[in-house]
């Protein structure tokens, strides 16, 4: 087993490598198309690093809320019905926190140059 670069290592090496020394040169079509391909990876990278802990914290409140084991996708699915049962609401403790976090460690992965994201966490830069 290889220690070193990581898999996240390798995919930020080669997202850098076309955004700084092929993407400039590249023209059309094919620059959108490169530049869908270089968020691709960013993405991946970005799902290697933080959607494993997200994960896991979204689980473990899930199991405080309803009081419940499971998978992931088990304690959702109980939340869902819980829901749509009306058992759960907006007045149950811990429920609106936790939606809220879920949104926030899901915009990290997947959007996270989304402006109401990155003014939720206080970065006032424009990228």
């Amino acid at each position: 087993m290889q220690d070193e670069p990581t898999p996240t290592e390798l995919i930020k090496a080669v997202a850098d490598f076309l955004r700084n020394e092929i993407a400039p040169a590249i023209t059309g079509h094919n620059s959108f198309k490169l530049r869908v391909g270089i968020n691709a990876l960013d993405l991946v990278t970005r799902q290697l690093t933080l959607a494993q802990t997200a994960d896991a914290a979204e689980a473990a409140r899930l199991e405080q809320l309803l009081g419940a084991d499971g998978s992931l996708i088990e304690l959702n699915r109980l939340l869902s019905e819980k829901i749509a049962s009306g058992v759960v609401d907006l007045q149950t403790p811990g429920l609106a926190d936790h939606l809220w976090q879920t949104t926030m460690d899901k915009l990290a992965v997947d959007q996270p140059n989304y402006a109401a994201y990155k003014r939720e966490m206080g970065d006032t830069t424009r990228s």
